[in-house]
């Protein structure tokens, strides 16, 4: 069988005789743990994957500069300590946010039980007014979770993704994406595949926070830097006649609970350039993140792309030497 089956209209994963080799075995294993993580208490596998997920982090040593480098550069006014200790909670939220994930496909209905929106009812009046709808999500680590929560729910959801490099890590994500339905787009088909989804009614997922390079983007005010932003989503907006709302997941291990925040829509952006566009979707993720540093993926190279003349942060010598 082929990898996945490709429409004009959504990429749908499919298994491949070949993931049976020996030589995914051991991510098979992987799976196998995380499926039955998922049907532990709460109480129980919280705190165990916290300290795992600090574990790694230790372990994870180009991982864990690349977030150095990112909280150096975004959260300057925070001491060393603090920023290692919001590095030490970011390894320790990922596990848990995506044991949740597992969870929510296998038994939805207790994973469901534990999920909180806050600002629920914006998105409300916007399907009785039959609107169209793109949210926009900072990379967080439970990103997946909001959209096969509405999913669930019966409302028809659209995202764009990447392919993962190992082939039975992206068809299992990919299966358990769609979980519940909904059309999932390749980067590599392009917007307009996305675009369609939109206009036919499906709520749209767009992530705005990954570095394209310098052609397309603006240089604008990232947290206390400067990123290479897309101002994609104004042309979004006007091409798929959508609302744009912001969105970010929290996962609170204290409570073991799943908190969905949503932002007013950002109906300031009709007739705004390319440079207030892409400064505005970068205030939403600073908003958004702010309060809950360790739930966004510090460990992403969000600050590759440089002005002319500036040496990108991950090939400073000088910034958190390689042991």
């Amino acid at each position: 069988m082929e990898n996945s089956k490709k429409s004009h209209a959504e990429f749908i994963p499919a298994f491949k005789a070949s993931f049976l080799h020996p030589r995914y075995w051991g991510n098979w294993l992987a799976i196998g743990c995380f499926a039955l993580l998922a049907l532990v208490p709460v109480t129980v596998r919280d705190p165990l994957l916290a300290r795992l997920g600090k574990q790694v982090g230790r372990l994870a040593k180009s991982a864990r500069r690349r977030a150095q480098i990112n909280l150096f550069y975004c959260l300057p006014q925070l001491s060393d300590q603090q920023r290692e200790e919001i590095i030490d909670r970011m390894f320790a939220t990922a596990p848990q946010a995506m044991v949740m994930m597992a969870e929510l496909a296998l038994r939805p209905k207790r994973a469901l039980k534990r999920v909180h929106w806050h600002g629920r009812e914006q998105i409300d009046q916007l399907a009785e007014r039959g609107e169209n709808v793109i949210f926009l999500v900072p990379h967080g680590w439970a990103v997946d979770i909001p959209a096969m929560v509405l999913a669930s729910q019966g409302q028809k959801m659209a995202a764009m993704f990447h392919n993962q490099r190992n082939p039975v890590m992206d068809y299992i994500w990919n299966a358990v994406r769609r979980r519940f339905g909904g059309r999932m787009h390749a980067r590599n088909d392009g917007i307009k595949p996305f675009i369609s989804s939109v206009r036919q009614g499906y709520w749209g997922y767009y992530l705005p926070d990954q570095d394209h390079g310098a052609e397309h983007s603006e240089f604008v005010d990232f947290f206390a830097t400067y990123k290479a932003t897309l101002p994609a989503l104004g042309r979004l907006m006007k091409i798929s006649r959508a609302k744009v709302v912001p969105l970010f997941p929290v996962y609170d291990s204290k409570t073991h609970s799943l908190d969905i925040w949503l932002r007013p829509s950002m109906d300031d952006l009709a007739e705004a350039d390319d440079v207030t566009l892409a400064r505005r979707m970068n205030e939403e993720v600073e908003i958004l993140v702010g309060p809950n540093p360790e739930q966004y993926t510090w460990i992403l190279k969000l600050l590759k792309t440089r002005k002319p003349g500036d040496i990108e942060p991950y090939q400073r010598d000088d910034l958190y030497p390689k042991k």
